[in-house]
């Protein structure tokens, strides 16, 4: 729905406006339908879904990956890992989502209130977000590397 949003936006912008389609989405009338105001709803949802992905991102940026066939995998992170710019590099997690078949390689930060607690929290273990439920750590590899290679 957000694809059919920005090539809404591109047409309002770049041409003329000249009228209504009358079909599923305007009426003879002119007004629009119920379907439109579905699709409006739709585009809503997706506009506070991406919204939500992209504080999703700053919190648990992804990590820099590399493959080869002679070295096998690496992960790590960097402070503009997942080109997202940061002041602090953090470690490599798997992050586990709820519907994802496959979980998700993310920087973590290591220091600090974990990111949804006010940083004058005293109760904070000063552990950054390493205690976040969906996180776990690679196997194999030191727990506050930055940087983790898996040989194939």
């Amino acid at each position: 729905m957000l694809t059919l949003q920005n090539w809404l936006s591109f047409y309002e912008k770049n041409y003329k406006f000249v009228g209504k389609v009358i079909g599923r989405f305007y009426g003879e009338d002119g007004l629009p339908t119920p379907a439109l105001t579905l699709v409006e709803a739709m585009i809503i949802k997706g506009l506070e879904a991406s919204k939500q992905e992209i504080k999703e991102k700053q919190k648990f940026p992804p990590c820099n990956a590399e493959w080869s066939s002679t070295r096998g995998s690496r992960f790590w992170c960097s402070q503009k890992s997942g080109g997202v710019s940061r002041d602090w590099i953090g470690v490599p997690r798997k992050l586990f989502k709820p519907g994802a078949k496959e979980p998700q390689c993310v920087c973590v930060r290591t220091t600090g209130p974990p990111s949804d607690q006010l940083p004058d929290n005293p109760l904070h273990r000063n552990h950054g977000d390493l205690d976040h439920p969906n996180l776990r750590e690679y196997t194999g590899c030191p727990s506050l590397a930055t940087s983790c290679s898996f040989p194939p």
